[in-house]
């Protein structure tokens, strides 16, 4: 973007410092994420950079970790997955073969857990932002704090508090005890962005439904939600990815057959450490970054559609 022809000398300085800054900035928050992205190639079994790979010599790479996470006899994962937790010996066909049975049963544990929240969270989420965002609703402001209260407590406060009410009603060690919690994280986050799709909202078009003998519900899912839906993906998407990368709630409900990506990550920096994890958070990072640029794909359409019903 260019400067005004107006622009003085302390302006341009300030324009190309802020741009410094910024720069920076972003540097400071994404090289120790992006560092991991290249040592997850590295073909020796340490969390350093070698003279090979600073060298750029071919040889020092390698995917034998991402070989070692995926498994070597992918058309046995499965099973093996499914057997990790219930039998001690798994067939052997290759070196890395019972890791990548871990990861596999990791994974489906994570995804299992991590769509059904966000499916709970999202409708929650939906139904408490529309009728937050009635001018008639009583006690707005102390329910919004309520509801996003789980972003300000701390998650281990959460925690701990989960998990003594779950071991009372028999959801403690359980995936679907597992699930309602991880829901209950996720919902702050529809809540907010849903109710930021529907700050200026024409309430004429709900009056114009009701006038034309539309029904509340046939409103709701006819006029609203096509509107909002932008905003209830957005939320979805923010709250699969809280699930997805949870960690203390899972150490407090969970146990062998709850085990996600996240704690099987932990406990290999603490049990045996292994670039595998870093193959791992490499793929965990390129699906966030997915997650992130849909997520803003579907903001900026949110504008355009809250921009064509004003005008």
């Amino acid at each position: 973007m260019s400067l005004p022809a107006y622009t003085g000398l302390l302006g341009r300085v300030w324009h190309y410092t802020f741009y410094v800054i910024c720069a920076v900035v972003f540097f400071f928050l994404m090289a120790p994420i992006m560092v991991i992205i290249p040592l997850s190639f590295n073909i020796e079994p340490y969390f350093t950079f070698s003279e090979g790979m600073l060298r750029l010599d071919p040889d020092a790479f390698s995917l034998r970790w991402y070989k070692d996470v995926l498994g070597l006899c992918t058309q046995q994962a499965t099973q093996a997955a499914d057997a990790f937790v219930t039998s001690t010996k798994v067939q052997e066909c290759g070196s890395g073969s019972n890791r990548g049975y871990e990861w596999a049963y990791a994974a489906r544990n994570s995804l299992f857990i991590a769509i059904f929240a966000t499916l709970i969270a999202t409708t929650l989420g939906t139904l408490a932002a529309v009728g937050l965002s009635r001018p008639h609703m009583p006690y707005r402001k102390p329910i919004m704090a309520l509801l996003i209260s789980p972003l300000i407590v701390p998650i281990i406060i959460i925690a701990a508090g989960m998990f003594f009410f779950y071991s009372h009603i028999g959801l403690a060690y359980t995936h679907l005890g597992v699930i309602l919690a991880h829901a209950v994280m996720g919902t702050p986050y529809v809540v907010i962005t849903v109710t930021a799709t529907l700050i200026g909202f024409d309430e004429t078009l709900i009056r114009a439904s009701g006038s034309l003998g539309a029904k509340p519900l046939r409103t709701f899912f006819r006029v609203i939600m096509p509107l909002i839906t932008p905003g209830v993906i957005s939320g979805a998407l923010f709250a699969f990815i809280t699930s997805f990368d949870e960690v203390v709630l899972i150490y407090f409900l969970a146990d062998a057959e709850q085990k996600t990506i996240p704690i099987q990550m932990w406990s290999g920096l603490r049990q045996q450490i292994s670039p595998s994890i870093l193959a791992v958070a490499t793929m965990l990072v390129t699906f966030s970054v997915i997650l992130l640029v849909a997520v803003e794909l579907l903001r900026r359409r949110s504008e355009r559609l809250r921009t064509q019903v004003i005008s």
